[in-house]
């Protein structure tokens, strides 16, 4: 286990690399529009989970990181790791950012923050609105953090976006993933 992080996630927040990820659950919507009450562990143990945190569907950032991910492919068919997304936007509204994005990746709602304030990367912007910081974890089956991403930026910690072609690097690096394609990245 390498037990990385990178720029901006060395400092910027969030349950450390080597962590033991909560025992924390929420609604996910699949993409086939299902929506089921799922614990995170449940999602680990299958196989690993990169949990992308950002601030809400049809947002400009978070459409881009979406169809960045998307338009990767690799992340879709890779047998080594599920990439799985949470924001504060409901059930209804990830149905439809699943739909209109044609997104292969399920999305839990947290409309509480709960799962943020778990991996402790919610804030408030400008000293009002709670939302989660655009970040990402990488989870093993055992439960453990093995790389983090937290974005950081002086005003407002949403608009860094998460290093796409790293992230596929490091899955490669701590799980063996296959294949050498970095579809351009």
């Amino acid at each position: 286990m390498s037990g990385r992080g990178v720029s901006g996630g060395e400092s910027g927040g969030g349950i450390e690399v080597g962590a033991a990820v909560p025992d924390v659950s929420g609604a996910l919507v699949r993409p086939d529009g299902s929506v089921e009450e799922v614990p995170l562990p449940a999602l680990f143990a299958e196989k690993p989970v990169l949990l992308c945190f950002y601030t809400g569907d049809f947002t400009p950032d978070c459409v881009r990181e979406w169809c960045s991910l998307r338009d990767f492919g690799w992340f879709e068919s890779a047998e080594e790791v599920q990439v799985v997304g949470v924001s504060k936007s409901g059930t209804g509204m990830h149905r439809r950012f699943i739909d209109r994005l044609n997104l292969g990746f399920p999305l839990y709602s947290d409309p509480d923050l709960e799962l943020a304030r778990a991996f402790g990367v919610d804030y408030r912007a400008f000293g009002l609105v709670r939302r989660s910081k655009r970040s990402c974890f990488l989870v093993d089956e055992e439960g453990t953090v093995r790389y983090r991403w937290v974005g950081r930026h002086w005003l407002d910690p949403t608009r860094a976006a998460p290093p796409i072609g790293e992230l596929y690097d490091v899955v490669r690096e701590e799980f063996g993933a296959t294949g050498g394609d970095r579809f351009g990245f």
